[in-house]
């Protein structure tokens, strides 16, 4: 199979004759564009290098990694709904240690960025990943997801507690060799609260949104879709919701963020930038299309040459 071409290069020139320059700095690493793909949505990179160039990308974030092999949930762990869809999957994924024999060495070819999403049940699971992953060649960033329930707290989401998204990002700073970047979720009252603790816990930047806890179910069979009752929608039905909370963000701190939440064109895109993000991750969009983020780092270039910026940096947090 061949790969479908796109400009992702610097060649389009701004009115002015400047060049429109596309990279990003995040916690001090420099990525070649602002386009990265969510975790979860993109496997480890490799399923998509047969539709695309996976190396013209920003960056690509990897699914979850734990301390050990995670299984996922029981099935059915998908459901499609409105403007979006549902997931249950449980964060199933080989395990540290098959991660970085397995796939680290596919990915340090790639031009691209990486970054590793770090999961785990324990601030210890969390630990864990963090020191395995501690001087790995040609990984970038981690992405701590702190979404995941605390088994020794009763099952209470960590990132929800302000104390605890702390605590977390302080023990993963200390263990890492890597920036460290803590996932937020949406299902807290305030975003701007648990924004403040990660930074406050030494956070280098942060990505947001996760997904929102939901649910679907059949009428017809008088039962719940899923097999885990709830699950986590992601889709263009909470880009709303995630600008906001980029834009909330982004006012709060001071570090670097990258949002994501229903992105599925280069104007969902640029929209994040003017709100705040310093970059941005695609998700479900990816699905279906495949093509779709070097699209949207094309479209990006346009944008900036219809509105003479020179610099894609220029775009951010610029509406007030």
């Amino acid at each position: 199979m061949t790969h479908t071409e796109y400009r992702t290069d610097k060649s389009d020139r701004s009115p002015n004759g400047e060049s429109v320059d596309l990279s990003v700095e995040i916690a001090g690493v420099t990525f070649q564009n602002p386009v990265f793909t969510a975790s979860g949505t993109y496997g480890m990179g490799k399923e998509y290098s047969e539709f695309i160039d996976i190396g013209k990308l920003g960056a690509i974030t990897t699914k979850g990694i734990s301390p050990v092999p995670w299984a996922g949930n029981p099935t059915p762990r998908v459901a499609e709904v409105t403007s979006g869809m549902l997931n249950a999957i449980g964060l199933q994924n080989p395990g540290v240690d098959e991660f970085v024999a397995r796939d680290m060495p596919f990915l340090r070819t790639k031009k691209c960025g990486v970054i590793v999403n770090v999961c785990g049940h324990t601030p210890e699971e969390y630990y864990q990943v963090v020191e395995k992953l501690h001087g790995v060649e040609g990984i970038d960033l981690l992405e701590i997801n702190i979404s995941c329930p605390n088994v020794k707290a009763g099952g209470i989401t960590m990132g929800t507690d302000p104390r605890m998204v702390e605590e977390i990002t302080r023990g993963c700073k200390e263990r890492a060799s890597q920036p460290v970047m803590m996932k937020l979720t949406p299902n807290v009252t305030d975003i701007r609260e648990i924004a403040k603790a990660a930074e406050s816990g030494g956070a280098d930047a942060l990505s947001l949104i996760n997904t929102i806890t939901s649910m679907k179910i059949d009428i017809e069979r008088q039962q719940f879709v899923l097999a885990n009752r709830t699950g986590g929608l992601s889709g263009p039905a909470i880009k709303p919701v995630a600008v906001r909370m980029v834009y909330e963000t982004a006012r709060t701190v001071s570090i670097p963020i990258v949002g994501m939440g229903g992105i599925s064109s280069a104007e969902d895109a640029v929209e994040f930038l003017l709100a705040g993000a310093s970059a941005v991750s695609v998700g479900i969009a990816n699905f279906t299309d495949p093509y779709v983020t070097l699209k949207i780092i094309d479209g990006i270039r346009s944008y900036c040459v219809r509105h003479s910026v020179s610099s894609v940096r220029d775009l951010t947090g610029i509406v007030r």
